[in-house]
């Protein structure tokens, strides 16, 4: 458990350096960790950061731009609202723009 626990601390080291208006996706974060194959834990990790507050777990996504984990924050529609907030446009799930507004930590760390 352990293991998990250091991975998932990793996670939300670089989640929280993902600026405000951008968003990355699980294999991002796991590839940049040097777990290519660990996209699913990168989301196990962001299904349990809700207990945190300091964790933009809405700016994580998946490949295609999906908010994928939207049902695993308080309300459905939180994801999408916090991620509008930021000025970010969602169309029927998906982030408008995904490739203008990707952010890959390989790139920018």
């Amino acid at each position: 458990m352990s293991g998990n626990s250091d991975f998932f601390s990793d996670v939300y080291d670089v989640v929280r350096l993902i600026p405000t208006g951008r968003v990355c996706s699980y294999g991002a974060i796991a590839n940049y960790l040097g777990s290519k194959r660990s996209s699913r834990m990168v989301g196990w990790a962001m299904n349990a950061s809700h207990k945190f507050d300091d964790i933009p777990a809405h700016r994580v996504v998946n490949r295609n731009g999906m908010l994928t984990g939207k049902h695993h924050f308080q309300q459905p529609n939180l994801m999408q609202e916090l991620l509008e907030k930021e000025g970010i446009a969602i169309r029927e799930d998906i982030v408008v723009d995904f490739n203008i507004l990707f952010w890959d930590p390989l790139v920018e760390l």
